[in-house]
């Protein structure tokens, strides 16, 4: 069995847990209790190092431990300085140091979100006294360069990592044994449904429903598109409308099937090949493949097309739609012991603003039938 751990807010609240017990007993702890909230239990997380760095400001360190998860957190030192004082109402203020991200569309908002606010406003209120008041501050040392190789940014979160989730447990989504529950999710679905949705994450999930696709067939992959796209075959569903965001995605264009970042990561080369088929100029393929993200990428043929009258971003993308859409079914025909009946494959890839960018032909087709 894959061995599950916790988010990294769970990490941030031990070590302000830490903080506080520090300045409330001069005493440091090596191991602090957080209760999760979600689920409803309580984790004990081993202090790294405790230091009171004067008689108001306390520093403690842990580290990250998501488990089995295939996770660029994994190991990371997270940091919690906590001071006595804070706001005229607030008990606990939280803040966003060196590491944490900033919300482009939240007024550069640090990026800790609902869930870990309230794990750290519940954990940390409950050993305050009357009238004690603190602020605390999250600090993420390797965050900046550590985000560079997510696609925060994407979805406008920049110079750092995000304290992001809705649970403490940090489920393994890259393991065989997540696998094993997204095929019996599958498999219960390809039962009622000849037709099917699958999203690699939850902006996939959330933009499909806004759209009016029934939820029941939506089919959760994380990335693990290649043996889901070969499991409904053998089911014999009929129809698979891929929706994704298209640094992801387009990573089926280059006939990635696992498209996780550790394993492989052929993005720039593919929109770059696209962008050389459709008759772009030497130096537009250079600036689009020295483009530091997918969506970086995306931006500057947007720019192109707005100087220059051009349609850029529909042929490139309506190019690499169309070729998702033929290394899907040659996948699946190449996995697939029958020589009839493979499964229909159609893609549809959106942006950081999960504004559609474009949908392959199959894709507009099977949308009709959706919605």
């Amino acid at each position: 069995m894959s061995r599950s751990g916790y988010t990294l807010p769970v990490f941030a609240c031990a070590a302000a847990v830490a903080a506080l017990h520090w300045l409330h007993d001069r005493q440091p702890l090596k191991v602090a209790s957080v209760d999760l909230l979600e689920p409803t239990k309580i984790a004990e997380i081993p202090i790294e190092q405790v230091a009171g760095l004067s008689e108001n400001t306390a520093l403690a360190i842990t580290r990250s431990d998501p488990g089995d998860n295939l996770d660029l957190t994994k190991n990371t030192p997270i940091w919690a300085l906590v001071e006595w004082g804070g706001g005229d109402e607030e008990t606990v203020i939280i803040k966003g140091g060196e590491g944490i991200g900033k919300q482009m569309n939240a007024d550069d908002k640090p990026a800790i979100y609902a869930y870990a606010q309230r794990l750290l406003r519940d954990n940390l209120q409950r050993m305050l006294a009357p009238g004690e008041k603190i602020t605390v501050t999250i600090i993420l040392p390797e965050g900046r360069s550590l985000a560079v190789r997510t696609s925060n940014s994407a979805f406008g979160v920049v110079e750092g990592l995000s304290l992001l989730g809705t649970t403490g447990i940090s489920q393994p989504l890259s393991t065989p044994d997540q696998l094993a529950v997204f095929r019996a999710e599958l498999q219960n679905k390809a039962s009622r449904f000849e037709s099917l949705v699958f999203c690699i994450g939850e902006n996939g999930l959330d933009l499909a429903r806004k759209l009016g696709i029934n939820p029941d067939q939506l089919v959760k992959t994380a990335n693990w598109l290649g043996p889901m796209l070969v499991e409904a075959n053998v089911l014999g569903v009929k129809e698979i409308l891929l929706f994704g965001y298209h640094g992801k995605l387009m990573k089926l264009a280059g006939g990635i099937f696992h498209t996780h970042h550790y394993l492989a990561d052929g993005r720039r080369e593919i929109l770059a090949a696209h962008c050389a088929i459709a008759g772009l100029k030497s130096p537009d393929i250079q600036a689009v493949f020295n483009s530091a993200t997918a969506e970086a990428a995306l931006t500057y043929l947007k720019s192109l097309d707005a100087a220059t009258g051009s349609d850029w971003v529909n042929q490139v993308y309506t190019a690499i739609a169309e070729t998702i859409d033929l290394r899907s079914q040659e996948y699946i025909q190449s996995h697939s012991e029958s020589t009839t009946g493979v499964t229909v494959c159609g893609s549809i890839l959106f942006d950081r603003d999960r504004k559609i960018i474009v949908k392959s032909k199959t894709a507009g087709l099977l949308m009709e039938k959706l919605c």
